[in-house]
């Protein structure tokens, strides 16, 4: 069931011209969190494996690339990032099961939480070059680092939107998100000067590529995958 889901999302999607959705979710279901909430899998992180791996499994068959997210775990803090700055006071070792769909899962893009884990860095995970080292070298990521939205309050601690950007692509994101702030969009592409590294531009064509190699017309072809 979670691979036709993955597959149905990715071809009505692709079939409107949308050739990316930000999904996976993986943060684990702790029964505390005010945004994730039934966004996630489940709590058993052998499961979320398993029912999210099925699902990038349907959004590859149809031609789309996935994004996991919240790196590296949002589903133990009550506050909303989108409303608060979340602090999560966990160790390493408490956050294991949280780390492992990041380990198991082969994914195209990961999105770093708007949140901060005091006992290994005191940035939030999409502003820290920690986290973001750690995704890369420990995890083995080799694809696209998405910011979450900027115009989030969990991002407030970076100061304004420009810095907020800085931050984020200094620690080693490679595209940033503005999400619900069209103002702030336009401020941020008025005062942003970057110019993205030739990796950063290597991972986003690789990823891209991954979406156009089959035409819709070959997707409607494949109902025997449903």
């Amino acid at each position: 069931a979670a691979r036709a889901i993955g597959f149905t999302l990715a071809a009505e999607l692709r079939a409107c011209g949308v050739d990316l959705s930000f999904t996976p979710v993986l943060d684990l279901d702790y029964g505390v969190s005010s945004v994730i909430g039934d966004r996630a899998f489940h709590r058993d992180p052998q499961a979320v494996v398993q029912l999210a791996g099925a699902l990038i499994d349907g959004l590859h068959a149809a031609g789309m690339a996935c994004c996991g997210k919240h790196f590296p775990g949002h589903g133990h803090v009550a506050a909303d990032s989108h409303l608060a700055i979340p602090v999560d006071d966990r160790n390493l070792a408490a956050m294991a099961d949280d780390l492992l769909p990041y380990r198991k899962l082969k994914l195209d893009a990961v999105m770093p939480a708007h949140v901060i884990f005091p006992q290994v860095d005191s940035r939030p995970a999409g502003f820290s070059p920690v986290w973001i080292d750690r995704l890369r070298h420990e995890f083995g990521h080799a694809g696209v680092i998405f910011s979450d939205d900027l115009s989030m309050e969990g991002a407030s601690v970076a100061g304004g939107v420009v810095q907020r950007a800085e931050a984020a692509l200094e620690a080693g994101c490679d595209m940033v998100l503005v999400c619900n702030r069209p103002d702030s969009a336009d401020e941020l592409l008025q005062g942003l000067l970057y110019e993205m590294p030739a990796t950063a531009k290597a991972r986003l064509v690789q990823m891209r590529g991954r979406t156009h190699d089959e035409s819709l017309a070959q997707l409607h072809e494949r109902h025997d995958f449903l």
